[in-house]
This record gives C-alpha cells, structure tokens and sequence, in this order.
C-alpha cells in the first residue's frame, strides 16, 4: 500500500512539472515610468519575462516581433500596422493621459496660459497634439508655444525658471513637487473632459502579437484578465504598486510612484470598447495615426 502510495504522489508530481513546464511564458515589453505602472503587479511575480525598453526604440521592438506583448502610444502602434511595419493589434487601453500643465507663478491659473509662452514636450507627438487642440478647445490658446525633446526637460525648465509654463507629465511632476511645494499644476484630461466628454484620451495601449493570438488563444484571454486586475490595483491598492514600481526600478522610489500612481489614469478597457474613443484622439491629429483612423482588423476582439 505504501508503494502504491509512492508511486501515486510521485506520479502527481511529474504530472504536475510537465503541466507547469508546457505552460506558455507570455513575454511583456514597455517603456518604463507610467505605462509600466499598469502590469507592475504582473510583473512583479515573474520580472524574467518583463522587458522595459527606451520610448525611442518603440518601433524596433514592433518591428522585432518577439514580445507577446507591448506597451506603447496607440498611434505608434495604429501607424506601424498601417504601414505594415507591425502585426501587433490593439488589446486594450490603459493609460489615459498623465499630462499637467505646471508653473511655480504665484497663484498660476490656466486662465495664465493665453498670456504666456507654455513649453511643450515632443513636438509632432500625439501628446503634443492633444494638448494644444484641447487649449483651443476650452479657449485657452497660448500666446506662444515652445518645444522641448521630453518631459524631463519640461520638468528641468519648471523647476530652473519661475515664470515658465510647460507641459510635463506624471511621474515626473510628484518628484518636481517634492522638490518645489510653489509648483502648481492642472491636468489636461480635465480639460480634455470638458471639451470631448471622454473621461481622459487614449494614450497608451496593450498590443498583442498576431502569432501569438493564433498559436496561444487560451493564454491570450488569460493574460489579458490578469492584466485587467492589474490595471484595477493601480486604484484598488496604490501602496502595493508603488512598492512593485520601486522594486522593478520602474520608478525612483515607492513615496514618488505612491503620489504619481492616481496622476496617471491608468485603467483597463478592451480595445473594442475604447474604440470609439481611441478615434475621437485620432481625429484631434489623424497625421499621428497615419493619415488615416485605424482598420478594423488594428482592433483585437472586432
């Protein structure tokens, strides 16, 4: 009885490695900083199959179709599958705009701004764009606008230069604040709001690679529910992300991700949901997106 006993357990184990062995390892590309805030949970369990990758070298990792999935800007990822450059298709949203317009003036208003030269980041960017046609929106147009390569510089001027006003973006503006308690700062999704309806634009997307939804359906779903739960505990359960984002070195520190992480409207919605308003931020520069919305097919679930 005892052997039989033996043989079972044993037998139960070896079953159990080769299930856990055939098991898929869904591999995960992103930019650090807020769009990696969204899987940190995930990631946090198993870092081996997580990649975080320069904003720049976006298009590479695309074009090296190796990632099940990425984190990208939607309209990177919209205009690479367009050109043909990309087989990836919109998963789902989830990011949803983690831009502020800040300034260290004295009692500063977004009213300042039609008076004001205002520094932007990146321009010919999407997130330039939405900026400057939601200021035009809401009748905020500035006086006269400037460009610089990224938010980080945006943050270096917010902080050298008290009168200046610039676009920057979370995390950075929580550590710039940390710094300067003067610094005042707005968020364009309110903005967006009130001009569009839409509770924040669509900024960044999961992507999902085309071999990867053919060979491993199964695993596709899964992981997509597992990312909706991840996304849901930048909300549900700020401090445990911070300390996932710090220990990933996705962020500085857990007390700067604990303040950006409500900044960066990270919520998960199904690519085909957000349809309607992945195109409403298209329409704002269709040039971002290509010179066309995106196909039908770009939409994973349509």
């Amino acid at each position: 009885m005892k052997k039989l006993l033996s043989f079972i357990a044993l037998s139960s184990i070896i079953l159990l490695s080769s299930l856990f062995a055939q098991e898929y390892p869904v591999k995960v590309a992103s930019p650090s900083g807020a769009p990696a805030l969204a899987l940190a949970s995930l990631a946090e369990q198993n870092p081996e199959n997580y990649t975080y990758i320069a904003a720049e070298t976006i298009a590479a990792e695309f074009a090296g179709n190796k990632a099940d999935f990425i984190i990208a800007p939607i309209n990177a990822g919209a205009r690479l599958f367009k050109m043909g450059k990309s087989s990836y298709k919109l998963a789902a949203v989830v990011t949803w705009g983690n831009l502020y317009f800040a300034s260290q003036k004295k009692n500063f208003k977004l009213k300042d701004i039609k008076k004001s030269e205002v520094t932007l980041f990146g321009e010919n960017t999407i997130n330039a764009s939405v900026a400057l046609a939601t200021l035009q929106n809401n009748k905020l147009t500035p006086k006269s606008v400037a460009y610089l390569g990224s938010a980080a510089a945006t943050q270096a001027l917010l902080l050298s230069d008290a009168n200046a006003v610039v676009l920057t973006a979370e995390p950075i503006l929580s550590a710039a604040k940390m710094k300067n308690k003067n610094i005042t700062s707005y968020a364009l999704n309110d903005l967006y709001k009130k001009s569009s309806g839409f509770d924040g634009f669509a900024q960044a997307g999961l992507f999902v690679r085309a071999e990867t939804i053919e060979q491993h359906p199964a695993e596709v779903e899964a992981f997509l529910k597992l990312a909706e739960e991840s996304c849901a505990k930048c909300a549900s359960n700020i401090p445990a992300v911070a300390k996932a984002a710090a220990k990933l070195e996705i962020m500085p520190n857990a007390k700067i991700a604990e303040s950006a992480i409500p900044n960066c409207a990270i919520r998960f919605m199904s690519a085909k949901e957000a349809k309607a308003q992945v195109e409403s931020t298209a329409n704002l520069d269709i040039k971002q997106y290509g010179g066309a919305l995106p196909a039908p097919e770009f939409y994973y679930g349509e």
